[in-house]
């Protein structure tokens, strides 16, 4: 008797399911007006109003930096994935997944009524089945990316969140679904959209990150181990739960035998492995970019600075993270590997020391930024060596926008080709012996600013000291070309008396120079100015020596090249507005006499090649602490610094000091910043060769 009972209880089971069954699927096909008075008639109401194909958005893209060379620099995701084609999948995922998923999904046309009545005689039974087919599994995917997507997690439901409507819309949207595209193209699909757990959505993206090898190369044991993830990511974790993924693979190897889809042979050998985890978490953003996290980041800043990819800052996150764009950058990859090596063999970045070594260059006459290297780790968590700041950068754009750079540093003597550019255009010649003898200028000198005030002295009365040289044996009279290239502080100040600091800052302005801070014009307001006491950016620095190696055409520093969307939409990039900001014969003549920096001058003993036409300038602070290399060729210009970054102070003067092995007196700005600068420039001679700088006129050089 109990067992009769039992089989009348599943028959009525199984008859009470059909009715329901038979609803359900008829309210697919039913106008909702037909069903009125129904219990579930405001749920199928909605019927009416859907589409009959999928109106969905794509699912969240990731979004990749590009050097100029079309390799990748860094990704940005919020969710990791890699779509592949299916043809580029493991014939064992595709097996696993339906083997496991879903066994009659290419007999179906969307939902199951066979899997529905099975999984509701379960339930009545008081059991538990899953119904829903692959398709509808997708689609039910696709509609949670299609939030996350627009922005509406809040609004995703999940298990029994859903009402009966949603139910239904799902399964009429994968019979739409089954009528539009193949069982290949949906599976295809599926696969590229299911998460695995622990960030990876995808088959190529989870088998990176748990076999480190592609979706194509997945084997049996681990295709069939990932095809039992999607049931449950957290309850099979194959880096937390690997009991519990061994056990579900199994029996999607059991499924696979019974379905014919592997040999016994195959399976007993599969059941036999070891889940051989070889796990590789994807790392995305700036801190994943291996080769240039610090102009990964610059890039970061000016898409989430520019209107052009949105209204506000949060939407143009979105469209980073989401909107799967292509930005191609102006990295040299080759050079920038030269960069990064060279900053680091300048100083690691967990020297006790911590001091700071910083190289990017500029293309003349584009604006192209090609490399971008610091020697710093990109990471924002608390120790040695550890610095997210952009050595590079100023603090903000010209806009005002934040950029996350350092801001600058004082650039000592690099400042001084800005005075020595004004004095030529002012019709002087570079020949004119000055008294390089006079240090005193008392407060009230009598400055020439046709802007404003100049104030400051170097009086011993007014409590100031004299002015210095670098070294006691230059107080002599010299020409102004010689008080350049051999960087004596008091030729500068003998040729700025003879100026109008207001045209100083304008030739600096115009070469590109500008404040670290504030991103500004360079302030010459203090005499201490012309001697480099401001803070300015390396990339800047390189900007402004640009201009001199092309002639006096000034370009902004570009790093984009173009931003298409994932469907060709393109965006619009930064121009780097060229245009003749200084007079050809003026760069010409500062060029001309920087040469000489680097074969009798203060930059004599860096390691360059002085074959090809190349010009440079020295520059050193108070201390010692921020040195400097910056100058180049036609074909590229380079700004070279090595420092503290840390803060200023007798702690980071850098004098009486051991680096690498080697003693110093004094780091100048030739030593560290020189040999490295040198170093690069030689390996850029031959991918940026240059050409030949043109002769300034008799009148400057006589």
């Amino acid at each position: 008797m109990p067992a009769r009972r039992s089989l009348w209880r599943a028959v009525l089971a199984f008859i009470a399911a059909g009715t329901v069954c038979g609803v359900l699927v008829a309210g697919l096909f039913i106008p909702a007006t037909a069903m009125a008075g129904a219990v579930v008639s405001d749920s199928i109401g909605m019927l009416d109003k859907l589409p009959d194909d999928l109106n969905l958005n794509a699912p969240p893209a990731t979004s990749t930096v590009l050097a100029n060379d079309g390799s990748v620099i860094a990704s940005f995701y919020a969710e990791n994935r890699a779509p592949v084609s299916l043809e580029k999948m493991s014939p064992f995922i595709k097996d696993g997944i339906v083997a496991i998923e879903d066994a009659r999904f290419y007999q179906h046309g969307g939902i199951d009524t066979t899997g529905i009545l099975r999984a509701l005689v379960a339930t009545a039974q008081g059991g538990r089945q899953g119904a829903s087919t692959l398709t509808q599994q997708y689609v039910n995917n696709m509609i949670i990316e299609s939030l996350v997507a627009q922005g509406k997690s809040e609004d995703v439901k999940l298990g029994y969140a859903k009402t009966v409507g949603d139910k239904l819309r799902e399964m009429k949207l994968a019979i739409a679904l089954e009528k539009t595209y193949s069982k290949d193209q949906i599976l295809q699909g599926y696969l590229n959209v299911v998460y695995f757990g622990n960030g990876a959505y995808g088959i190529d993206a989870a088998a990176h990150e748990y076999f480190n090898v592609s979706a194509a190369q997945l084997t049996l044991p681990q295709a069939a181990a990932l095809a039992g993830v999607v049931n449950s990511p957290v309850y099979y974790d194959p880096l937390t739960q690997p009991d519990h993924v061994v056990s579900r693979r199994n029996e999607v190897l059991d499924k696979m035998l019974q379905q014919g889809k592997i040999s016994q042979a195959d399976h007993d050998a599969a059941v036999q492995a070891p889940i051989g985890l070889n796990v590789h978490p994807a790392s995305q953003g700036c801190a994943g970019a291996v080769s240039a996290p610090y102009f990964c980041d610059y890039v970061q800043r000016l898409i989430l600075n520019d209107p052009a990819f949105g209204p506000d800052e949060d939407a143009r996150k979105k469209l980073l993270y989401l909107g799967g764009l292509t930005i191609r950058t102006t990295l040299d990859p080759a050079l920038q590997k030269v960069a990064q090596d060279q900053v680091n063999a300048s100083m690691s970045a967990t020297d006790p020391l911590q001091r700071g070594a910083s190289l990017v260059s500029v293309q003349p006459g584009t604006g192209k930024v090609l490399t971008m290297a610091q020697n710093t780790n990109y990471n924002p968590t608390a120790g040695p060596g550890n610095y997210t700041g952009n050595f590079a950068l100023p603090e903000r754009d010209a806009n005002g926008q934040p950029l996350d750079g350092a801001g600058g540093f004082q650039i000592g003597s690099t400042m001084k080709p800005f005075v020595f550019a004004e004095w030529l255009r002012a019709g002087k010649s570079m020949g004119t012996v000055l008294d390089g003898a006079v240090r005193l200028y008392r407060p009230g000198y009598p400055w020439q600013n046709s802007c404003g005030r100049t104030t400051g002295s170097y009086d011993p009365a007014a409590g100031t000291q004299l002015l210095p040289n670098d070294d006691a044996n230059h107080y002599v009279r010299m020409s102004v070309l010689q008080g350049l290239y051999q960087s004596i502080n008091t030729i500068t100040f003998q040729s700025a008396a003879q100026l109008d600091f207001c045209n100083i800052q304008k030739m600096a302005t115009a070469a590109g120079v500008a404040d670290g801070h504030t991103n500004k014009p360079y302030d010459v307001s203090s005499i201490a100015s012309l001697i480099g006491t401001q803070d300015v950016a390396p990339l800047t620095m390189a900007d402004a020596y640009a201009t001199f190696a092309a002639g006096g055409k000034h370009c902004d520093p570009i790093a984009l090249e173009s931003v298409t969307g994932p469907h060709g939409k393109t965006y619009p990039v930064p121009d780097a507005h060229c245009q003749q900001a200084i007079d050809p014969d003026v760069a010409a003549g500062v060029t001309y006499a920087l040469k000489n920096v680097l074969t009798r001058g203060s930059g004599y003993n860096i390691p360059v090649s002085k074959a090809t036409d190349i010009f440079a300038k020295t520059g050193t602070t108070d201390g010692n602490t921020m040195t400097w290399t910056v100058g180049g060729t036609s074909g590229i210009a380079t700004a070279s610094w090595f420092g503290s970054y840390q803060g200023i102070g007798p702690r980071w003067v850098n004098q009486d000091i051991t680096i690498n092995g080697r003693y110093y007196v004094g780091v100048d700005g030739a030593d560290i910043a020189g040999g490295q600068w040198g170093r690069l420039m030689d390996a850029a001679a031959q991918r940026y060769p240059g050409e030949k700088f043109a002769t300034p006129p008799a009148s400057m050089t006589r």
